[in-house]
Parts: structure tokens; C-alpha cells; sequence
């Protein structure tokens, strides 16, 4: 693993109280629906093992990763609650999956075969989740081969807990997106209805990510799968609205990242700092290092979108092109050693948001959260 750069004055602060207030209102506004909290990717850039225990205190009944070793460290943690695991696990990954006690997904016949044979006892595999593939076309079964594959299991005495499939545009604002998925949402249904008899009475229907849940309330079902949600994110900023019309409170953002300056110069109008020379002071400034680069998250990228810092709750632009290990800031005379640069989150009454982030950087607030690097140590603040 990278060393997390404890000793440099840089790091991530997890807002565990914001933590718990989304994944409670996210839960209140799915209801009956329990909530399956997404903690793949190292809990969306947050440090999974950081957010697993304040995501079940907020409500979650479930959570859900991607790979078998991402629930393992779960288990390792002590966590006891249910794991999902998204995607078809590997045939050589499935006894560890299994000996976890890890919630298996099938997407295939290859794969429910593979799974019936990774234990002595298959009743002893946690009952597995089948997806069925409405329109996403990246994993699952086609909604006419879930029969198939149900007969596969039943025969070899696999149990089946859960039916589910992925909205790929539940976020899309047109019509044409919403069109969409109703109709993968009846597809999900129709296909259900055609086995029922093969399907426990306990079975658990899921379709809704985030912006399922909030956009489309159809796709709540039995469970909802809320990743970015939890972390104070919304896939589309006008769904506030749509939170505020159900009497949901606001979600709070859950990372912020600071960093102290380590570092001034105080240079003429015309010096062009960092790599490259790239760009003019148009002033005499002071110039503050700030010891975070593009190997911890912070991408280069960051100075052609126009990014900014919160310096004394005032935003700052950078001052040249974001090094490896340290960005520069372009801030008033009176800035010094010490401060406290605020990269991501609140500083006074100035905020940066992931969505800035992703704006200056031409993508979306789901790759900033996910591109933190282990180099930036993540405190949980109460």
C-alpha cells in the first residue's frame, strides 16, 4: 500500500455526522425500501473502512463493493452486516467470496455454474443476487435467460435472495432519458413476473442508484443501491429539488481536503511559476506553496479549468501548473506560513464542491471523489 503522507501538513477530513444525516434521509425518502450504501472504490474516495460503520449507524441495511478483497477487509473490520458484491466475482475468487460470507452477484449461466461448485455444501453459500441486464449491456443475464439461470441454481441448491439490474441514465434530465428507464423498469418487472414461481416469497427487487431513487420513484422497490448520495453528492444538481419537495433535508458534503501553506515567495508582476512557465503573475503577489500535487489527487489539469483554493475564506487561483507533490497559490501579502488552504469543502461562508472540481476538469463529481490517492491521510471527524 502507499504510505499516507502523515507527517507532511496535508489530509482529508470524513464528516461521519454528515455521513449518518444523508444516509438517514436517503433512507426515510426510499422507504419501505431498505438502503444498500455503496462503499466500493474505498467508499467513493471517503476510505471505506472509515464510512462502513457510520453509513449502518445512518440506516444503511446493506452495503455493496466490487470486489471480493474491498468486502473481505470489511470482514476483517468486523463487519457483520450484509455485503453485495456488484459485479460476477471471478471462478478463482469465489471460495474466498463464499468463506466471507459475501453476497454473490450472478450475471450469467458460466457464472452461476461456477458458483454452484466453490463450496462442499452450496446451501452454505449466502443466497446469491442475480442481475438481469435491462439496457446497461455491461454484465447480467438477458431478461429471457433468467429463467435459465434460476433452474441452474435451484438444481444445484444455490439460494437466490435478490433480482436486480442498473439504471444507466435514472440521472438524464430529457425525456428521452426518463422514457428510457420506465421501460427498463418494466423489462426488470416483466422479466420478474415470467419466473415468479421459481422466485422465494423474501426475494429482494433492486433497480435505483442515487439518482434512481430520487428522480424515479418506481425503482425503489424492495432496495436501494446509493452510492454517491451518501457522500453528499447529487448526480445532478437540480434533484435538490426534488429532495426538497419530499421533505428530505439537504444532503452535507462528507470530504474536505486541506493542507497548510509551507511555504511564500513574494514575487514581481510577470514571474511565471512552477513547470513550464505558463503563466504571468498580472500583479506583484505573494506565492504560497501548498504541499499537495497530482499524486494525491489534486490533477494537473486543475490550472487550465480555472480551479481555485479557499485562503482566509477568500478563493485564491493557482499561481502555475499543479506539481507532483505541491501546487502553488496566488494570494494577498499578508498570507504566511501555516495557514490553512482549504482545497475541497467550506472555509468561512466560501465552499468548493466536488462538482467544481469536475466542472475544471471536464467530468464528473463521481471520478473527483474516486481519484483521492492513499497519500492523503482520511481523518473521521465526529
Amino acid at each position: 500500500m502507499v504510505a499516507e503522507g502523515r507527517r507532511r501538513p496535508a489530509w482529508a477530513e470524513v464528516d461521519l455526522g454528515a455521513l449518518r444525516h444523508n444516509t438517514a434521509a436517503l433512507a426515510a425518502l426510499s422507504a419501505p425500501a431498505g438502503l444498500c450504501a455503496v462503499v466500493k472504490a474505498d467508499g467513493y474516495g471517503h476510505g471505506a473502512r472509515t464510512v462502513a460503520r457510520a453509513l449502518l449507524d445512518g440506516g444503511a441495511a446493506w452495503l455493496a463493493v466490487a470486489l471480493v478483497d474491498e468486502g473481505i477487509e470489511l470482514r476483517d473490520d468486523g463487519v457483520d452486516a450484509p455485503i453485495l458484491l456488484l459485479a460476477e466475482t471471478p471462478a478463482a475468487a469465489l471460495r474466498d467470496a463464499v468463506g466471507a460470507g459475501l453476497t454473490c452477484t450472478v450475471g450469467s449461466v458460466r457464472g452461476a455454474l461456477d458458483l454452484a461448485g466453490a463450496a462442499r455444501d452450496p446451501a452454505a453459500i449466502p443466497p446469491v443476487h442475480v442481475k438481469v441486464d435491462t439496457g446497461m449491456h455491461r454484465q447480467g443475464v438477458a431478461p429471457g435467460e433468467l429463467l435459465g439461470v434460476l433452474r441452474v441454481l435451484h438444481d444445484r441448491g444455490v439460494r437466490v435472495g435478490g433480482v436486480w439490474t442498473h439504471l444507466p441514465v435514472a440521472d438524464g434530465p430529457t425525456e428521452v432519458d426518463r422514457a428510457f428507464t420506465r421501460g427498463q423498469l418494466e423489462t426488470f418487472e416483466h422479466a420478474i413476473a415470467a419466473v415468479h414461481g421459481r422466485l422465494p416469497p423474501t426475494v429482494l427487487r433492486h433497480a435505483a442508484n442515487t439518482a434512481g431513487a430520487i428522480w424515479h420513484p418506481a425503482a425503489r422497490l424492495d432496495l436501494v443501491r446509493i452510492g454517491l448520495g451518501v457522500y453528499g453528492c447529487l448526480p445532478e444538481p437540480t434533484m435538490a429539488d426534488a429532495l426538497t419537495a419530499a421533505g428530505v433535508e439537504a444532503l452535507r458534503p462528507v470530504l474536505s481536503i486541506k493542507a497548510r501553506v509551507v511555504a511564500v515567495r513574494d514575487l514581481p508582476a510577470g514571474a511565471r511559476p512552477s513547470y513550464g512557465r505558463r503563466r504571468p503573475l498580472e500583479h506583484d503577489s505573494r506565492v504560497a506553496t501548498v504541499p499537495v500535487g497530482y499524486a494525491d489527487g489534486y490533477p494537473r489539469a486543475m490550472l487550465d479549468g480555472g480551479a481555485v483554493v479557499l485562503v482566509r475564506g477568500q478563493r485564491r487561483p493557482l499561481a502555475g501548473v499543479v506539481t507532483m507533490d505541491q501546487l502553488l497559490v496566488e494570494c494577498d501579502d499578508d498570507v504566511d506560513v501555516g495557514e490553512e488552504v482549504v482545497l475541497l469543502g467550506r472555509q468561512g461562508d466560501e465552499a468548493i464542491t466536488a462538482d467544481e472540481w469536475a466542472r475544471a476538469l471536464g467530468t464528473i463529481s463521481w471520478e473527483v471523489l474516486c481519484g483521492l490517492k492513499p497519500r492523503i491521510p482520511k481523518l473521521p471527524v465526529a
